[in-house]
C-alpha cells in the first residue's frame, strides 16, 4: 500500500535515506504497529505521515480485524484509533493521539538532506 500511495504522490517531497539508513529504517519500523480504520481522519494523519517518512510498518485494520481490535483493547486498554504499539527493550508501549504519534514517528524516523 506505502509504494501505491508514493507513485500517486510522487517522490519528490519525499525523503531521501542512502541504502544504509534504509535499512535501519526498516528494522526500527519492524518494532511498530499502527491500530486504524480506513475511514479515520486521525488515522489517515497518521499513514501520511508514514508515506512522507518512508516508513512500511504493520498495520491492523480494527473494523477488517476483529483479533487486532482485541489485541488493542488488551495491550492498550482502549478500543481508539489510531494507536501506534511499539515494542521495544522487552517491553510495549500504546501510543495513542494522531499528533503524539506523528510527532513520535518524526523523531524516530528523520531525515537530513544530506542522509
Amino acid at each position: 500500500m506505502l509504494t501505491m500511495i508514493r507513485r500517486l504522490l510522487g517522490d519528490k517531497d519525499m525523503p531521501e535515506r542512502s541504502p544504509q539508513a534504509q535499512e535501519e529504517a526498516d528494522r526500527e519500523a519492524r518494532k511498530l504497529a499502527l491500530y486504524h480504520f480506513e475511514g479515520c481522519p486521525f488515522c489517515w494523519k497518521v499513514r501520511r505521515a508514514l508515506t512522507k517518512l518512508r516508513v512500511d510498518i504493520t498495520m491492523h485494520d480494527i473494523h477488517k480485524d476483529p483479533a487486532a481490535r482485541a489485541q488493542l483493547v488488551a495491550g492498550g486498554g482502549k478500543q481508539t484509533v489510531p494507536c501506534l504499539r511499539i515494542d521495544e527493550g522487552g517491553t510495549t508501549t500504546w501510543l495513542y493521539e494522531s499528533s503524539d504519534i506523528v510527532e513520535h514517528l518524526k523523531h524516530r524516523f528523520a531525515v537530513s538532506p544530506s542522509a
